[in-house]
């Protein structure tokens, strides 16, 4: 499906950016993997999606940095020959009560989950918008569609995610850029490594196909937006909740 492209993955060397990466690399992708501290991480990823026969390079950087986005995306053409595919997964949480929030946990949240995609969305436009073709998926998720206790610094990052999607997808469309975001529900990641067995029981129980998602069923939704399959596809925010907030 991807023989032949390039992506650069954001948070690519763990969670749903790795099982994306792998997806990518299993259907002929070559890939660059942008992560910002985890080198032993970085480097065991890199291995391990070397094996399924494609180009694979990481890149260490702050996505929330400007430079680090152009470096990257610029880094992934030098090596490539093209940059074909945006996938803008990197994001953190810092999860607080309104009344508890500082200023800063705000700002940093939104600095890497918003900013941070920004900054790469701008980057790999630049880019694409020369060769005339390209995909571009960013990350959002169900608490920037109906908001989470105390998640407002986060779900405020990912709703935002949601306009930049549809702004930039009006703009770029007629230079051949799909612009899509994915807005994953309850996914069995680190993120959510620290509740207990009992509250992740309670949680499924809210989910109308009653299980928590896993990284592969957001990679798969990744894997056909990527892909020539969702060509006519633009401006959309695809839910993978497992029915959550249907």
């Amino acid at each position: 499906m991807l023989k032949g492209k390039s992506a650069v993955i954001t948070g690519g060397v763990r969670g749903i950016g790795r099982a994306t990466a792998k997806k990518f690399c299993e259907n002929g992708a070559n890939v660059l993997l942008v992560y910002r501290s985890n080198d032993d991480s970085a480097h065991a990823a890199a291995e391990e999606l070397r094996t399924l026969g494609t180009e694979v390079e990481i890149f260490k950087g702050d996505v929330a940095d400007p430079a680090c986005a152009e470096e990257a995306c610029g880094r992934a053409k030098e090596l490539f020959g093209s940059l074909d595919i945006l996938m803008n997964n990197a994001g953190m949480t810092n999860d607080k009560l309104l009344a508890r929030m500082t200023a800063e946990d705000f700002s940093r949240v939104v600095d890497v989950n918003l900013k941070g995609s920004f900054n790469f969305l701008k980057a790999a436009a630049a880019i694409m918008m020369k060769q005339r073709s390209g995909r571009i998926i960013s990350m959002s998720s169900i608490s920037g569609l109906m908001g989470n206790p105390a998640q407002i610094n986060y779900s405020a990052s990912k709703a935002g995610i949601v306009g930049m999607t549809k702004s930039a997808a009006k703009e770029l469309g007629r230079r051949g850029i799909t612009v899509n975001a994915i807005a994953p529900g309850f996914i069995d990641t680190d993120m959510t490594a620290v509740l207990t067995d009992d509250q992740k029981k309670k949680a499924a129980e809210n989910i109308s196909l009653r299980r928590i998602g896993t990284p592969d069923d957001v990679a798969g939704a990744a894997l056909f937006l990527a892909s020539d399959l969702a060509a006519y596809i633009t401006g959309q925010i695809i839910g993978v909740d497992g029915g959550l907030i249907i």
